[in-house]
């Protein structure tokens, strides 16, 4: 995951455990997950965009129990490779999309919602889980902070996503003063994945229909090169696959004079550059 370089850490990166509550199908390419239970009281919500590293049992939980503290860091993620295949649990990076400081649950409880692109062998391994987690599954977690930085007192945004960065765009608005003022350009691949989520009521936002044969990013790079910019000074988000966000950016910083420090932008995702399931995994599934 690329990122800009200002982020905002977490006051703790510990291991956190927590549990499966309820799994929901919102719409063809959208399932939300909601974790709790477990060591959930540990993780402290920071709002925004606050994103985590979520380790998936795709192999059994017995590999929950292995992963070594700093999971995240260059020496702790070289001992979780030396976990073996098929125990190994599969590294992701999420995003935060609500927190309930007490839910149906009775206790605190993270909605997580993921993006399904394909069903089976197709379905990358996060899609996998997703589509087939029970209520009691185990997962860890450990949280990365927040990438959206603005300046203090900034008011005024450009959040520009595909659909994977939406529930980023999402906390980012359900944090937001009352009184901010901006634009987000959301893509979603149908009609039927947009999600309407609360915003400011001076936050436009705008969700766009990505063509079938349209590569993702496109659309909301188009739709940013056509609408006027916030007044100054705005904060830009820009997130989602690679080419959207440092498009973005270098559309902002290098044709619009944009303030690069006034630009925050992540990648999430790169086209072609999808991670497989383990070994394991893989060997499990039937051939098409």
């Amino acid at each position: 995951m690329a990122r800009a370089s200002k982020i905002v850490k977490p006051t703790s990166q510990e291991l956190i455990h927590l549990t499966v509550l309820a799994v929901q199908r919102l719409t063809p390419h959208w399932v939300r997950v909601t974790l709790g239970g477990a060591e959930v009281e540990k993780f402290s919500p920071m709002g925004y965009d606050q994103w985590f590293r979520l380790f998936l049992p795709l192999s059994g939980e017995d590999g929950l129990d292995r992963l070594p503290p700093k999971a995240n860091k260059m020496f702790g993620y070289l001992k979780y490779l030396r976990i073996p295949d098929g125990v190994r649990p599969v590294m992701r990076n999420y995003t935060v999309r609500a927190f309930r400081s007490r839910g149906k649950s009775g206790g605190p409880e993270i909605d997580v919602d993921f993006v399904v692109h394909g069903e089976g062998p197709a379905a990358g391994p996060a899609s996998r889980w997703a589509t087939g987690a029970k209520v009691g599954e185990s997962v860890v977690i450990i949280d990365e902070g927040l990438g959206f930085n603005p300046e203090r007192g900034t008011q005024r945004v450009l959040l520009v996503a595909d659909e994977t960065a939406a529930p980023a765009v999402a906390g980012i608005c359900a944090t937001l003063p009352e009184t901010a003022t901006g634009m987000a350009l959301i893509e979603a691949p149908s009609e039927e994945d947009i999600l309407p989520f609360d915003a400011p009521a001076g936050i436009d936002v705008r969700w766009l229909v990505r063509g079938a044969d349209e590569v993702p990013g496109t659309a909301a790079l188009s739709a940013l090169r056509e609408v006027e910019l916030p007044g100054t000074p705005f904060h830009a988000f820009a997130a989602g696959e690679q080419s959207l966000a440092t498009g973005a950016r270098r559309y902002l910083v290098g044709e619009r004079g944009v303030d690069k420090d006034a630009v925050s932008f992540i990648g999430y995702w790169r086209i072609g550059a999808s991670s497989p399931a383990p070994k394991s995994v893989r060997a499990e599934s039937p051939s098409q």
